[in-house]
């Protein structure tokens, strides 16, 4: 009984000593069906999310956005609006300017709100990126060269 006492110690010892997983709070933005129905801007609403570390914070607030909202945030009125897209395939920051190519055949349904809205919205919170360029599946943009913001022909309206 002595020896299940100390190894049952022992065994609490050595967990308490673990080092515990480093988390990040994370801003994530949806867009806010009940705002948009009215007109009522700002369209994007923001959740937090506790998440693991990353190294690149901008890389996993685009992860999450491509996730979509929670049940419970469905609940709410919180929308993923994908414009025909599946998701991202590359993402870099270079010189100030993020550059994000999409997945799947955009196309914007003749809507003025897309999934380059909520990429902009998710972004913007990050002082490093000036500006962001947004590739179709096919690598177009509209304006690939400088620090402007850029979106491909498939996401006009």
């Amino acid at each position: 009984m002595k020896q299940l006492v100390c190894l049952a110690l022992l065994l609490f010892a050595c967990t308490a000593c673990l080092p515990t997983p480093q988390t990040v709070t994370v801003t994530v933005y949806f867009m806010d069906e009940n705002m948009f129905a009215v007109g009522t801007e700002p369209y994007e609403k923001a959740v937090t999310r506790n998440l693991p570390a990353a190294d690149d914070l901008p890389l996993l607030v685009l992860e999450q956005l491509f996730l979509g909202p929670t049940a419970g945030e469905q609940a709410q009125g919180l929308r993923l609006v994908l414009s025909g897209t599946t998701g991202f395939s590359e993402f870099r920051v270079e010189d100030g300017v993020a550059h994000i190519r999409l997945d799947g055949v955009c196309n914007s349904g003749g809507s003025t709100y897309t999934i380059a809205n909520l990429i902009f919205a998710n972004l913007a919170q990050f002082p490093e990126i000036e500006a962001v360029k947004i590739y179709d599946q096919d690598g177009g943009t509209e304006q690939p060269l400088g620090t402007s913001d850029s979106i491909p022909f498939c996401l006009e309206p």
